[in-house]
């Protein structure tokens, strides 16, 4: 599959990342510092990077400051922390991380942001020795609340028309559900079961989510008649 480095300087995090990146057919290598990671990425050339932010010796950010400056970010990589800031985060994706993780990490974020990672993870231009040309990360969106926040959206995280981030909560909430399930209605062609399975939700729960929300539950199969 793919040849993956994790560097973290938690051993519990380390194992946990390798046992489940391995049973889903990727080659780990390990790394617990700085030091180590630069080494792996000199031997074994990884497709992604999963790196820490908190280090003793030298943090994520600065590795991957290093990286950027010296040519050697030829591979997408995925930030994780559980004590970062909305700052830190959008330091790394401007330097060009790819996105961030926050811990602890969930089985289902952790693997989507690996797959959508080496999906984007093969810039082109490799030369006639395999070298690959430096990745270039996507410019993450960076949205300012009414409060003066930080909010990074990737490229796949699109706010939904009518929802703005003024709103009080409970319709900023409905607004986001209703794009969200108008959304899947389209993309299964109406089909309830399927946005059921999708959505995570039982049919009669989900026709009464609908029904709350104002949603027409025919939308999806006239778009696609």
């Amino acid at each position: 599959m793919a040849n993956i480095l994790v560097v973290d300087d938690e051993h519990g995090i380390r194992d946990l990342l390798w046992e489940i990146l391995n049973d889903e057919g990727h080659s780990v290598e390990l790394a617990e510092n700085a030091a180590q990671a630069r080494a792996a990425r000199l031997r074994e050339r990884p497709d992604l990077v999963l790196l820490d932010i908190w280090m003793p010796d030298t943090d994520g950010v600065t590795l991957l400051k290093e990286w950027a400056a010296s040519g050697a970010l030829t591979m997408p990589v995925i930030m994780m922390s559980g004590h970062a800031t909305i700052e830190t985060a959008v330091e790394a994706t401007k330097i060009g991380a790819m996105a961030f993780l926050e811990k602890p990490v969930t089985l289902q974020k952790l693997l989507k942001a690996v797959e959508q990672g080496l999906a984007r993870g093969k810039p082109p231009g490799a030369d006639e020795r395999g070298n690959r040309s430096p990745w270039s990360a996507p410019t993450p969106a960076v949205l300012k609340t009414t409060q003066g926040q930080a909010v990074v959206l990737d490229q796949d995280q699109v706010l939904p028309a009518g929802f703005h981030m003024d709103l009080p909560l409970r319709d900023a909430r409905d607004a986001f559900e209703r794009a969200y399930f108008e959304f899947h209605l389209s993309r299964e062609s109406g089909s309830m079961t399927r946005v059921a399975e999708k959505t995570g939700l039982e049919r009669t729960h989900l026709y009464r989510k609908l029904k709350q929300l104002g949603v027409d539950v025919s939308r999806g199969k006239r778009q696609t008649g």
